[in-house]
């Protein structure tokens, strides 16, 4: 297979982006300029139908070009649910799904440069055996199953060569990047949305950065009854190759047709490691989507790829914490009041106490409501609409709303997090899981019991 080159230079990426970005613009003014003379159903319909057209394009473009377009393109994959209409869903997601579950290949013998590169070794000395073919190709890289020469089975991640030069040409467009993903939720700050993504895919690019984050979580859950994070096998790692424990388990597809206990188990899982790590640890993977766990023969679930990683100040999660305390509550004023100290709110005035109210339990009832909830898309789909979307009914008080950079990937990772849960149609009572680190309540699950056992262990 010949190679597929990566364009590199700021201005070929900058033309594919500036195409695009300016195609659908034009595409969708030309829409709504139609629709003043169409019936309403008739123009919400071309609406929806140039939406998807525009995801379409989104999905086409960005899925050729291997850099940090194509790692928004993957940022954007499960929001998918909130942007187009759900007689489109389906296909829309199928097309997500080539986009983050696959990557143009790179001939084996380009990617082993790489490796004896960083390394400063030949293949065969740093590895008894390596199989050529990838198991599974990521954003920038691809993926290798291998043996070591003590007998280890493990992971290799290679960076794609070209790879850091495509993301760094990306990062130098990222205005016209940020224009394009700014037509999905144009109310927030593009300019702290763009520093935050650029940091951490800036970080992406540093493997010896990842080992570090995969060694922070796989010391914190060592040991823990359901939660496994591999270890990173440094001596063999470098900053364009990673090498880890390899895991051998069920993938998402299979999991989607357990029965609903094992669905609602693992669901919960998923639920305990990306929240639970946010609030408990202060550090977490921004990127809960299918491709980075498999659940393991003996229960637990294994999870994987830790590129994009966010730590945040203890003050952070408090402060988030604290929200959700107001809003339980029903404590609108107090809810008011915070968020306007914490900059989401750009005009606080334009605010009634019960409006913010209403927004957020809309967008967080799912485990804030003291009740048993079976997760659905139709369920992430309207709260992904409620929080960004143009059909929202809070969409005109959403325009003078903010997100602070240093909440972003909380919020991302929490409807994520959902996303993926709904898709698995997971059941349970949330709120009495999330009020754990919320309120410090005892557990109310037996998984809750096994955890709390686990931590009572470390002290």
């Amino acid at each position: 297979m010949a190679r597929e080159d990566i364009p590199t230079s700021r201005l070929q990426r900058s033309a594919t982006i500036g195409r695009l970005a300016t195609g659908t613009a034009v595409k969708q003014l030309a829409t709504r300029a139609a629709n003043v003379v169409r019936g309403e159903e008739a123009g919400q319909e071309a609406l929806e139908r140039r939406h998807l057209e525009t995801a379409e394009q989104i999905v086409a473009v960005l899925g050729t070009m291997k850099g940090a377009a194509m790692k928004l393109g993957q940022v954007m994959s499960f929001l998918d649910v909130g942007l187009v209409p759900e007689q489109f869903r389906d296909d829309f997601q199928r097309k997500l799904a080539e986009l983050r579950d696959s990557a143009p290949t790179v001939p084996f013998a380009e990617m082993r440069k790489v490796i004896e590169s960083e390394r400063e070794a030949t293949l065969d000395e740093s590895f008894a055996q390596f199989d050529p073919t990838p198991v599974a190709a990521a954003s920038i890289g691809q993926v290798y199953r291998a043996t070591l020469h003590d007998g280890r089975l493990v992971a290799v991640k290679v960076q794609y060569p070209g790879a850091a030069a495509a993301v760094r040409a990306d990062l130098q467009n990222f205005g016209m990047l940020v224009r394009l993903m700014s037509r999905l939720a144009p109310e927030l700050d593009a300019k702290e949305i763009a520093e935050e993504v650029r940091e951490r895919i800036t970080e992406e690019l540093d493997y010896e950065l990842e080992a570090a984050n995969q060694r922070a979580l796989a010391r914190l859950y060592r040991g823990h009854p359901f939660i496994f994070v591999p270890d990173v096998v440094g001596a063999c790692s470098g900053e364009r190759v990673l090498v880890t424990e390899y895991v051998q388990g069920t993938g998402f597809e299979e999991l989607k047709r357990r029965s609903q206990a094992e669905r609602d188990r693992i669901g919960e899982i998923i639920f305990r490691f990306f929240l639970g790590s946010m609030y408990r640890h202060h550090q977490f993977s921004g990127d809960p989507h299918p491709g980075n766990f498999l659940a393991l023969d003996d229960g637990r679930v294994a999870f994987l790829d830790f590129g994009l990683f966010k730590r945040i100040d203890a003050s952070v999660a408090e402060f988030e914490l604290e929200l959700a305390r107001r809003g339980i509550v029903g404590d609108a004023e107090g809810l008011l009041a915070l968020l306007r100290s914490g900059g989401f709110l750009r005009d606080a005035n334009r605010y009634s106490t019960q409006q913010i109210l209403e927004q957020f339990m809309d967008v967080t009832w799912w485990y804030t409501r003291d009740a048993e909830v079976e997760l659905t898309q139709e369920i992430a789909t309207q709260v992904i609409i409620d929080m960004s979307d143009p059909r929202s009914r809070y969409y005109q008080q959403m325009r003078h709303e903010n997100l602070p950079r240093e909440h972003l990937f909380g919020r991302r990772t929490e409807t994520l997090t959902l996303a993926v849960m709904a898709q698995l149609r997971a059941r349970a009572n949330w709120h009495r899981i999330a009020r754990e680190w919320i309120f410090g309540d005892p557990p109310a699950t037996e998984l809750g019991r096994q955890e709390a056992h686990f931590y009572e262990q470390l002290r």
